[in-house]
């Protein structure tokens, strides 16, 4: 079976992975250079920790299964940590928010500021409300570059082709089914599926198609800074900042208010104004123990991938006989199971019940 992948993010260096561990004649394009889009400026938080469907959470939490296996079988990564989570916030949401994850058995601490040091090193427990805040021993991070480099190597080593640098690239249609890709440059790749998987581009290409899907992609914004001496491990969330440690010790953080403060033009660019790199930074510093001085190595910004209704978005398009789609908010968490349930789906060609409530033919209804 001859599939395309494109997408060069995590999404889609997973589903080539599992396809051509399963037999299949894969040809991975991708745009630009790996985990060049949101895989590389994602937080990449592994979590199931929000209010979300049951269908959802139980995705979310085999997707951090499948991640514990990697690190089983792979010992030693510095860039798979599972050290928890820590989160805090208004009282009545932090304890609603406790009482709602015990309840579908989600490992949840409940922790008042002098714990803090104990569970969470790194962090200022002067910072935490003095009704504390919820610790999530079972939470980690990963580095999505590191891990696309991994499958990448996994997947040349089965037999998998990859091209990288390619421009933009469509689907190739006949009728009602697919013949392929077109790359930036008229080459065209024949396929007997294709599985689109290029982030916050998906919609645009569906639309073209004639399949359009709901799409709420804003832009986001993560500052990483220099190698810095702070001790955190976990992740945070906290109100007004979310942060985790990097392989090299660093760290990355962003926040939800730095998206609404970006600058969008007439012309569809966008610009990060000083003032909200230099607020993250003092919203990053207050948190964490001794409030060090944070310095900045880099800003990423660009479009986060979320469909309209927050549930992922995975397999087949409704009316297009072989495309499959890959489009999800939640790639870090979801990266290795997705892949893995999209390709098993692709090469049996039986729909898979843990994708069944994803698919984007809700959308066409």
């Amino acid at each position: 079976m001859r599939v395309v992948v494109l997408g060069g993010g995590v999404l889609g260096v997973s589903t080539a992975h599992q396809l051509a561990r399963q037999g299949a004649a894969v040809t991975l394009v991708s745009e630009a250079a790996p985990a060049s889009g949101a895989s590389g400026r994602s937080l990449a938080w592994l979590n199931s920790a929000a209010a979300r469907s049951a269908e959802y959470h139980r995705l979310r939490v085999l997707g951090i299964d499948r991640y514990r296996t990697l690190g089983a079988r792979v010992p030693g990564l510095d860039w798979l940590r599972f050290d928890g989570g820590l989160a805090w916030g208004a009282e009545a949401t932090t304890r609603e928010t406790f009482a709602r994850q015990r309840a579908v058995g989600y490992d949840a601490e409940w922790v008042l500021p002098d714990e803090i040091a104990a569970l969470a090193p790194g962090v200022d427990p002067a910072a935490v409300p003095d009704h504390g805040a919820i610790f999530n021993p079972g939470e980690g991070w990963v580095d999505l570059p590191s891990l696309i480099d991994l499958l990448l190597r996994q997947f040349t080593g089965l037999g998998g082709t990859a091209v990288f640098d390619a421009g933009p690239t469509e689907v190739r249609t006949e009728g009602d089914r697919v013949l392929g890709a077109r790359t930036g440059s008229g080459h065209d790749v024949d396929a007997d599926a294709v599985v689109l998987a290029t982030g916050a581009a998906v919609p645009a290409e569906l639309a073209r198609l004639g399949a359009p899907i709901g799409d709420r992609t804003p832009i986001s914004v993560l500052l990483r800074t220099e190698p810095v001496a702070t001790g955190l491990r976990s992740v945070l969330n906290t109100p007004r900042v979310s942060i985790r440690p990097t392989p090299d010790g660093a760290l990355v953080f962003d926040s939800a208010w730095s998206e609404e403060e970006v600058v969008h033009h007439d012309d569809g660019t966008f610009e990060i104004p000083q003032s909200t790199v230099d607020g993250l930074l003092a919203e990053a510093s207050a948190v964490l123990a001794g409030n060090p001085r944070l310095p900045l190595d880099s800003v990423a910004t660009g479009r986060k991938p979320i469909p309209a209704d927050g549930e992922p978005v995975l397999g087949p398009v409704p009316g297009i006989d072989g495309l499959h789609v890959a489009f999800t908010h939640s790639g870090a968490t979801l990266g290795l199971i997705a892949g893995e349930l999209l390709a098993e789906q692709i090469v049996t060609g039986q729909p898979h019940p843990l994708l069944a409530p994803f698919g984007p033919g809700r959308f066409l209804t």
